[in-house]
């Protein structure tokens, strides 16, 4: 009989029970290691491939697609490839997949690097997030395709399906790597919806993460962490007292124009800002970054009139672009009314003599959407407080933890403490 029909055999038959599946991954992984299947000619798997329904057989149906997409694929397959391989991830079986989820995730990183290959990144969210889904034995677990999956939602300027995964909260991560990229490419989504306060706490795990050495990843996330804090609080924050010391010590001086740029943020002399911005302009341009660098310099006018709500109650439109710089008073109009639209502040503007009238605040924090607003939000803070009291007392109990304690804390006698104190502070 010839191996491969036997393989295809031992495939349908221990595809029936858990305990038959994990026999059977023994089977492929010995089968594969003698003789690859890799090596087959793509004819030769896409024959046995038929043979195999994804859904009954998804652990067998997995080895054989993941070895079809090793080899190149020529362009005019390529497509039928997507096609193939988005059905099998939609209907292929979480419990037999998650037994061999290297091979899984291997197989939909070639399926995301075709998909871009062919500039079709759209045609991968859903089954990627499907792939996640299937892959995640909770909702708290961060896998290694969520960053791809994010990537994925950039490129196709699908913002909102990243929403999907970047609500969860998550406790458990597998690679450091992968920690820092969900937190890059999610603070790059949150930037992308405008959700500045989100983009920064994310950018912000990426930099404050645990480590010993200053990665690239870090250095690109505090470049953007520094631009979205102009934007949305008009400072940037000084480093966590919990940051790593290797990044508080080299992060700035591998971000000095951006350092520069934030320095002349502070002046509110648009002029200033202008020349910075142009002096480093291919540098910004680069780093992909000379959108949200424009973004800060318009924020700056924004903040500039914001400014004016504190000392007048009413000023002309023309004294508004004076003050804060703009060539004229339609473009003071234009500014003015767009952060009334968006909330940031509180006017009225006169269109027979061009005067804005500046309000106070309306919100009373008394609607009922505003009360399910709190109460969702302390719903979400007891939670997230349950669990990290459960973590506390797992990591309290584990015998690793308390042995390394046990070894680094000092030893103290009970000779140490049997005197009392003789001097005491004024009370």
């Amino acid at each position: 009989m010839d191996p491969l029909d036997a393989l295809i055999a031992q495939v349908q038959g221990f595809s029936d029970s858990n305990a038959d599946v994990t026999h059977l991954h023994g089977l492929l992984k010995e089968f594969d290691a003698q003789s690859p299947l890799h090596e087959l000619p793509s004819a030769r798997l896409s024959h046995l491939l038929s043979q195999l329904d994804p859904v009954k057989h998804s652990l067998g149906y997995l080895y054989v697609l993941e070895a079809q997409s090793s080899g190149s694929i020529p362009r005019e397959q390529a497509e039928a490839f997507l096609l193939t391989a988005s059905n099998f991830i939609n209907s292929c079986l979480a419990e037999q997949i998650r037994i061999a989820p290297e091979k899984f995730t291997t197989f939909c990183r070639r399926f995301k690097e075709q998909a871009m290959d062919l500039q079709l990144p759209k045609q991968t969210i859903i089954p990627l997030r499907t792939a996640i889904r299937k892959l995640q034995p909770s909702s708290e677990h961060l896998t290694s395709l969520h960053p791809d999956f994010l990537l994925m939602c950039l490129l196709a300027k699908c913002y909102k399906a990243g929403l999907s995964i970047l609500e969860d909260d998550i406790f458990e991560i597998d690679q450091p790597r992968d920690f820092l990229l969900y937190c890059y490419y999610g603070g790059m989504v949150y930037i992308g919806l405008k959700h500045f306060s989100k983009a920064l706490e994310f950018l912000q795990h990426a930099i404050t993460a645990p480590t010993t050495v200053l990665t690239a990843i870090t250095v690109e996330a505090y470049k953007k962490y520094l631009l979205v804090s102009l934007i949305h609080t008009g400072q940037v924050p000084s480093f966590p007292k919990y940051t790593p010391a290797v990044v508080q010590r080299n992060l700035k001086s591998c971000t000095q124009s951006y350092i520069e740029l934030a320095n002349n943020y502070t002046s509110g002399k648009i002029s200033v800002l202008e020349s910075c911005l142009n002096m480093h302009m291919e540098k910004f341009k680069n780093d992909s970054n000379l959108g949200l660098v424009k973004q800060v310099l318009s924020s700056l006018y924004k903040r500039n009139i914001q400014r004016l709500t504190q000392t007048y109650l009413t000023l002309s439109l023309q004294d508004i672009a004076n003050t804060v710089q703009l060539e004229t008073a339609k473009q003071a109009e234009l500014h003015v009314l767009q952060m009334i639209q968006d909330g940031e502040i509180f006017a009225t503007i006169n269109q027979k003599d061009g005067m804005v009238s500046f309000q106070e605040d309306p919100e009373q924090y008394k609607t009922c959407k505003m009360t399910e607003h709190i109460d969702s939000a302390i719903r979400r803070i007891m939670a997230l407080s349950r669990k990290l009291t459960s973590i506390d007392e797992q990591v309290s109990c584990d015998h690793a933890y308390l042995s390394k304690v046990g070894r680094e804390r000092s030893r103290f006698d009970i000779d140490d403490f049997d005197t009392v104190p003789q001097k005491f502070p004024n009370m």
